[in-house]
């Protein structure tokens, strides 16, 4: 495997737009001439549809359930935009078996196969979770992703995901080389939201990697099953996910986090407005 490369997961709040992200941030950097791999790792397998057009990709779990007799690197791995390699780990059926599974098989079939070439510059693995537990710790679990960021927004459950993401991503640093790149601010425009995710990512020992200003045209371009810079290149959200790109690039700050309490979580949404002590509910 490559010294260059750079194995990055990517965590958050379910909903927090993790994956719309991820395929905006690595559009960007295809741009900059990347050689990248994604590698999805939610059993919904929706990580790579914005790079591949909406194709559906037939998952790693699948591939080896239809293929006994042999896969090869050609039945996993999809080519999207700019180039970017496209995996999907997929999951067990409905009700059976662990989903966090498929991600420690697809991550030892690609190995074997030789997916991780010379050339490439990132692996990229976009992980399903609120917490780091059982299997969606593997990547971090097992040092293949030593660089963690974190996807939030100023909603108080997206705060709480990511503490407790960090708890996790502590617990493993302590032990290995897995180090947290910092929190990337997906916007809801609620109130004071940047100063608040510039607060919560000092009081975790971090920083704010960039704010994403939310922006209807994602939704757009997710319709047509595109990332906003291939949908609309010169459009002035595409030129926010290049800059998030070279945000990540120049990224050389790697902690291991200082999660804090409930309270003190608390504390800072009261502090920068998110909740009011003086809220009254008429019945």
């Amino acid at each position: 495997m490559a010294e260059h490369l750079r194995q990055v997961a990517i965590y958050g709040k379910g909903g927090i737009g993790k994956s719309t992200t991820t395929q905006n941030l690595t559009a960007g950097l295809a741009e900059l001439g990347k050689k990248i791999m994604v590698v999805g790792c939610d059993p919904k397998a929706d990580s790579t549809r914005l790079l591949l057009g909406g194709m559906h990709q037939k998952t790693v779990l699948d591939t080896v359930r239809d293929n006994r007799q042999g896969v090869t690197l050609e039945n996993l791995v999809k080519i999207g935009f700019g180039g970017i390699r496209c995996v999907e780990s997929g999951g067990p059926e409905p009700g059976v078996g662990c989903a966090g599974r498929g991600i420690i098989t697809s991550i030892d079939m690609l190995e074997n196969l030789g997916a991780y070439t010379e050339d490439l510059n990132y692996v990229f693995y976009d992980v399903l979770g609120d917490v780091v537990c059982g299997g969606f710790a593997m990547p971090i679990r097992e040092g293949k992703a030593k660089e963690i960021y974190i996807v939030a927004s100023g909603e108080m459950m997206a705060l709480y995901a990511a503490n407790n993401i960090s708890k996790g991503i502590a617990k493993y640093a302590s032990k290995g080389e897995v180090r947290l790149g910092g929190i990337i601010c997906n916007s809801r425009n609620v109130d004071h939201e940047l100063d608040l995710l510039r607060a919560f990512a000092k009081a975790l020992g971090t920083h704010l990697v960039y704010y994403v200003p939310r922006n209807n045209i994602v939704q757009r371009a997710e319709i047509r099953r595109k990332t906003v810079i291939e949908y609309k290149p010169d459009s002035t959200q595409a030129g926010e996910y290049r800059s998030l790109a070279q945000s990540i690039e120049t990224n050389d700050q790697f902690v291991i986090p200082t999660p804090i309490s409930q309270e003190a979580l608390e504390n800072l949404l009261l502090e920068y407005g998110m909740m009011d002590l003086d809220d009254e509910y008429e019945i």
